[in-house]
């Protein structure tokens, strides 16, 4: 299973809006004769991919798959029934499958004949499947919030100079989550300072996500800006009353103003319309304060740079946290030097978000 959950990853950026699922297929004696993971969304999934390799050695073996196998028969066939077709004697999964148009599979499995058990690694396949397992259950993006600061908090300078803070090897990492993510989304703030790209480099054969501006005013894109060009699909997103006569020809979503700034649900709800199931926050503090107001980030991926600044703007402001018991404390994952830096991985609860 541990195996199953590794080949998993391997389908992360590229699955949307489906699962990352990884299955293992043991022959009746124990021996892995077939091995497979779901590698982009209309594609054969992870126990069809696993079954041809084994072909004739999966009858009266064991199939170990990281997420309850589908009932449902969509771009391609149930899993639950090209398992009994194949022979499976036995099939071992992590996760029970959430969603209401697919689950059922052990049931069929198990009305056939098949041993079935689920649960083993749970926590482990969860973790690996977090972006889609949250976007089912409650209905919008998985939002990973990532942001680059000095030691003592500041993400750019007194005079707004903020590059770089972080390392060479830093930024490349960056590029490895927007690669998994199927939306990058920064702020009208982060667009006039910066002029970001925001498109993958560097990463062989990733699916490049949805470029997306919160531009409430209309005022933030400009003709020429660097998130325009063909590298990948932008939107940018603007109050419904906001004037657009200024706007490049772009795709352009009108959502409701919230505060100083659009509603983070509408906006979230707009994204997951067109399927985006995860989304990376590489905005500024005050985007990323909206969106912690909102309690709608799940993963925090901060990267501390051994500098001191003294001044300067902090990672997080308006996040509407005026006392440390209201402070949204997180479950650290994982620490991880990168270069000089350290990156730090923690995960809001569901309890706290």
């Amino acid at each position: 299973m541990r195996r199953a959950v590794a080949l998993a990853a391997r389908g992360l950026g590229s699955t949307s809006p489906n699962p990352v699922v990884g299955c293992v297929i043991h022959d009746a004696s124990g021996h892995e004769v077939g091995a497979g993971w779901h590698q982009r969304a209309g594609g054969p999934h992870a126990e069809v991919h696993a079954l041809r390799q084994a072909g004739v050695l999966a009858r009266g073996g064991t199939a170990y798959v990281t997420l309850e196998p589908c009932d449902h028969t969509g771009r391609t066939g149930p899993c639950s029934q090209a398992l009994v077709e194949a022979g499976i004697a036995r099939v071992v999964y992590a996760v029970g499958d959430p969603d209401a148009r697919a689950t059922g599979g052990a049931d069929t499995l198990r009305a056939a004949g098949v041993e079935v058990v689920g649960g083993l690694l749970e926590a482990e396949a969860e973790a690996g499947n977090a972006a889609w397992l949250t976007s089912v259950r409650l209905g919008r993006p998985y939002v990973l919030w990532k942001y680059a600061a000095t030691l003592d908090g500041r993400v750019a300078a007194q005079d707004g100079t903020s590059r770089w803070i972080s390392s060479p090897a830093s930024r490349a990492d960056v590029h490895r989550l927007r690669a998994e993510a199927d939306a990058v989304v920064v702020g009208s703030g982060t667009a006039r300072a910066d002029d970001p790209h925001l498109a993958v480099r560097g990463v062989e054969g990733a699916v490049q996500p949805l470029r997306v501006v919160v531009d409430t005013e209309a005022t933030a894109v400009r003709a020429g800006a660097r998130v325009l060009d063909d590298a990948a699909p932008t939107l940018i997103a603007v109050a419904q009353d906001a004037a657009t006569d200024r706007l490049p020809a772009a795709d352009v979503v009108r959502l409701p103003r919230d505060g100083r700034g659009l509603s983070v649900p509408a906006l979230l709800a707009a994204l997951y319309e067109r399927g985006v199931r995860s989304v990376l926050l590489e905005g500024g503090p005050t985007l990323a304060g909206s969106f912690v107001a909102a309690g709608a980030v799940d993963r925090v991926v901060g990267y501390l740079a051994p500098v001191l600044l003294g001044a300067g703007p902090t990672a997080l402001t308006g996040a509407g946290i005026t006392t440390l018991t209201e402070a949204l404390r997180l479950d650290v994952t994982e620490t991880v030097p990168l270069g000089p830096d350290l990156r730090i991985t923690a995960t809001v609860t569901p309890k706290e978000r």
